[in-house]
């Protein structure tokens, strides 16, 4: 070995110890805040970047799925007493109140110690990086996946997929998967895909590309499922939203007709769509009219 090369070789095994000196800073900041999302950055690599502003909802402001709410609570508490708990995949049509549950399961569990991470379906390939951060501190984290879908030839899937259940190394039990996704399965299903199955001695056999598109949503322990609301439900959201703002019960009544017209001209009939109307019908009806 020639003398340049042994100064790189001890140079670099004293930075290897350099490098167990010093702090985790990212570690470090994680105590400053409550929620954070995963941010990839070209200057300063990827990180957990605070979120300085939560949504506020509360689990009293969620009406008409107690079902979900209840279940969800439940493994949450589950989890945070160190008890076994499941990762948790909430879908439904949109505006249905899945992504609202989370954030309200923040806020009912915050002051006992439960994180938030939200990671986008693009940097799923980070996860066992975002885990190595968290994995020995003392919060329990929820990996918050909102909206979560893959077309046909999206691989990130696979590194979900092998964090849910499937990889030698066991995930660390402060953490768990809460994602939220428009369909059940996650990857599109085609027509073409069920007409290759097959049936042996009476007994269906899928075929393999139904069986991969499966296994993914399989991993999640609980299916939790939201469906459409019908008018009552949605006037009942309403007038929530509305006395919540300020409304007098007169005018949550007087509100009505707006709120079905609403609700027609967007498509939707929806918890979403109740709190928007009664944002902008709490707005209009505050605002001072011009002169």
């Amino acid at each position: 070995m020639s003398k340049s090369d042994d100064f790189f070789s001890r140079a670099e095994k004293l930075l290897k110890r350099l490098e167990l000196l010093v702090p985790n800073t990212q570690t470090t900041e994680l105590t400053d805040a409550f929620a954070w999302r995963w941010r990839k950055n070209n200057d300063k690599g990827s990180r957990l970047e605070a979120i300085e502003s939560f949504s506020a909802v509360d689990l009293s402001d969620l009406l008409h799925v107690s079902h979900q709410k209840d279940r969800l609570v439940q493994n949450t508490r589950q989890f945070m007493s160190g008890l076994p708990a499941n990762n948790v995949l909430l879908w439904g049509p949109r505006g249905t109140g899945k992504s609202s549950l989370i954030k309200a399961l923040l806020n009912e569990f915050l002051d006992k110690g439960l994180r938030l991470i939200e990671v986008d379906r693009h940097d799923l390939t980070d996860l066992p990086e975002i885990i190595d951060i968290i994995k020995d501190l003392k919060q329990h984290f929820i990996i918050y996946c909102d909206d979560l879908s893959f077309d046909g030839n999206d691989e990130t899937y696979r590194a979900l997929k092998s964090i849910l259940d499937g990889s030698i190394l066991e995930t660390p039990k402060n953490i768990l998967v809460y994602a939220t996704s428009n369909r059940r399965h996650l990857l599109p299903e085609h027509q073409q895909d069920n007409q290759k199955a097959q049936v042996i001695n009476g007994e269906l056999h899928q075929d393999e590309a139904v069986e991969e598109k499966i296994s993914l949503s399989e991993r999640f322990g609980i299916w939790l499922s939201f469906h459409p609301i019908d008018q009552k439900r949605y006037l009942d959201i309403v007038g929530h939203w509305l006395s919540k703002l300020g409304a007098s019960p007169i005018e949550v009544d007087q509100a009505q007709g707006e709120a079905l017209r609403w609700a027609l001209s967007r498509g939707s009939r929806s918890g979403r769509s109740a709190n928007q109307f009664a944002r902008d019908w709490i707005g209009r009806s505050t605002l001072p009219e011009k002169n």
